[in-house]
């Protein structure tokens, strides 16, 4: 409140002097709001967290199917076996080589091998800086390529394999396993082996985008 009072001066002139306090009414005074940064800081290295465990998954799978792969073209490049026909003179031979298909199984899998080998330090960055974009990028892409290249191959010697276990009579094609009884099961094991590293490369191609997609 205002309160005034009257000074003396000389001559008797009482000067009245008002003594003013300066109020400002909390009416109409909007608060600030002080917005706490805590829980976005918070979230970003739990965030970080997630994909350095999904990099880590991501590097384990690959190293699988590098042994997935490996062995399938291990498999299937020792795979021969000979048949004696009346004497030792006369043989049936059945080897991978016989067949186109099977020397594309063995390169389309070595070459899905040597990529993968050569992916692992790309996936060893992604782990240990997970926000990095282009190398994840470049895993996805080159990803795809081996996943369609090894697809290929697989089920072009499945294919094969069907037909050597098989037959059709329909084009007087015999079943070869009747009387190669160890070369068809090494070829049909070094198939599921490339198969397995197909689903492999499937579950690669999914982390790759999901990393890139949280970005």
């Amino acid at each position: 409140m205002d309160s005034s009072h009257s000074v003396k001066e000389s001559g008797d002139i009482v000067i009245p002097v008002r003594d003013v306090k300066s109020s400002k009414s909390s009416k109409g005074v909007h608060p600030v709001n002080i917005v706490s940064s805590t829980t976005k800081v918070d979230h970003v290295p739990h965030v970080a967290g997630w994909k350095r465990g999904v990099g880590i998954i991501d590097l384990i799978l690959r190293i699988c199917a590098i042994i997935a792969t490996i062995a399938a073209a291990a498999v299937m490049g020792t795979t021969s076996q000979n048949l004696p026909f009346f004497t030792q003179l006369f043989q049936f031979q059945a080897s991978y080589d016989d067949f186109p298909t099977f020397t594309f199984f063995l390169a389309g899998n070595a070459i899905t091998c040597a990529y993968l080998a050569f992916s692992l330090p790309f996936s060893i960055v992604c782990i240990v800086r997970p926000h990095i974009v282009g190398a994840r990028m470049l895993l996805l892409v080159f990803d795809t390529l081996a996943l369609a290249l090894t697809i290929a191959a697989a089920s072009a010697a499945a294919a094969i394999v069907y037909l050597a276990h098989n037959g059709n009579p329909n084009t007087n094609w015999p079943a070869l396993c009747q009387q190669f009884n160890e070369f068809c099961p090494r070829v049909s094991g070094a198939v599921v082996g490339s198969f397995l590293a197909v689903a492999i490369l499937v579950v690669l191609v999914f982390l790759s985008a999901a990393l890139l997609r949280s970005n």
